[in-house]
């Protein structure tokens, strides 16, 4: 009988690790999903999709910035070259310029 047990990091830990690699890149920089995968060890290529689902989750929760060429994008717009960064607080409506 074949072992179904899922292998690798659980969804939680991507989720958990994208978030740790933006905090400490900070607000103004980005990460790539491929520095997430590698965390995990040298067959990291596997976990590609994992960490594409994982900030998907993430940005619909409003966590994280997806960005193409730059710009934000949409989670279901996800294809190509990405990039992962923290999202930025909003401008609090109290605070004057």
């Amino acid at each position: 009988m074949a072992d179904t047990r899922p292998t690798g990091p659980s969804p939680e830990a991507l989720r958990a690790e994208i978030m740790r690699q933006v905090t400490i890149r900070g607000d103004d920089k980005s990460i790539c999903p491929s520095e997430v995968a590698r965390a995990y060890g040298e067959d990291w290529q596997r976990l590609m999709g994992q960490v594409r689902d994982a900030a998907r989750a993430l940005s619909r929760e409003g966590r994280i910035d997806i960005l193409r060429k730059g710009r934000p994008i949409e989670p279901e717009a996800v294809r190509g070259v990405i990039r992962l960064r923290l999202r930025p607080a909003a401008p609090d409506p109290e605070t004057p310029d």
